[in-house]
């Protein structure tokens, strides 16, 4: 495990950005997994001024995202589907039939994992994952407690977040609202993975992650253990591992 610290949220950002933009430039047929939230959101505007400055093909490339909410429109601003849309494929121009996303709706939402998956590897191997962290560990929607050797699922919400989502999408008391997942093994089975974090409130559990023990109690922790995978921060989010490195 690689640690890389930008000394600002700019650099933090454009540097992960550039990673993507080499990856596809060197690779134009690359495979690439992208995950939404507050983190990846500066890192997709930064890629998308990259490309303008630097125009790559991308015309070959298959991009897909990491998660979704179930039993919400894709129309719904919060979305893992429109938010990618909005935020990756439309700015690289990336082709629809190359964006791969599993349903928001569907009556049998554990074939749309083993579907979710075979769309993927019948792209081939995962070239580069792009990840965030969440302040308890998680990856995806792979709360703490997931076991490391599952595969696609669909996760229970989060307390706080489902209650954001209902409010914002006027979703009925009723409506299940999960986090349809790539799980940990899918994700540990890409060639390269980039774990992205910044900001304070981040810090404590970076420094978990890359320094604590291996558990399934902190799903990032995993990361350990993969062999091609850099943890890119800016300086808050470093400022309790700067003491141990």
């Amino acid at each position: 495990m690689r640690i890389t610290i930008a000394d600002t949220e700019k650099e933090f950002f454009n540097l992960v950005a550039w990673k993507i933009a080499v990856e596809i430039a060197n690779k134009p047929d690359a495979v690439i997994g992208f995950s939404t939230g507050r983190t990846t959101g500066g890192i997709h505007s930064a890629l998308a001024e990259i490309r303008k400055s630097f125009p790559f093909d991308t015309s070959k490339m298959t991009a897909f995202g990491l998660d979704e909410i179930t039993n919400v429109s894709r129309d719904y601003f919060g979305s893992c589907y429109y938010m990618i849309l909005n935020e990756v494929i439309k700015p690289l121009s990336i082709p629809l039939e190359n964006y791969i996303m599993p349903p928001n709706y569907s009556d049998d939402f554990i074939k749309e994992c083993k579907i979710f998956e075979k769309a993927i590897s019948d792209r081939g191997q995962v070239d580069l994952q792009i990840l965030g962290i969440g302040e308890n560990g998680h990856i995806g929607f792979n709360q703490p407690g997931s076991p490391f050797g599952r595969t696609a699922w669909v996760s229970k919400m989060d307390e706080e977040l489902d209650k954001r989502i209902r409010r914002e999408t006027g979703s009925s008391p009723d409506a299940d609202l999960g986090g349809l997942t790539l799980g940990i093994k899918n994700i540990m089975q890409s060639k390269k993975i980039i774990l992205a974090a910044n900001g304070k409130r981040k810090a404590q559990i970076i420094r978990d992650a890359v320094f604590g023990t291996v558990t399934e109690d902190n799903p990032a922790s995993v990361l350990q253990l993969h062999p091609d995978c850099e943890v890119i921060l800016d300086s808050g989010a470093a400022e309790i591992i700067k003491l141990e490195i």
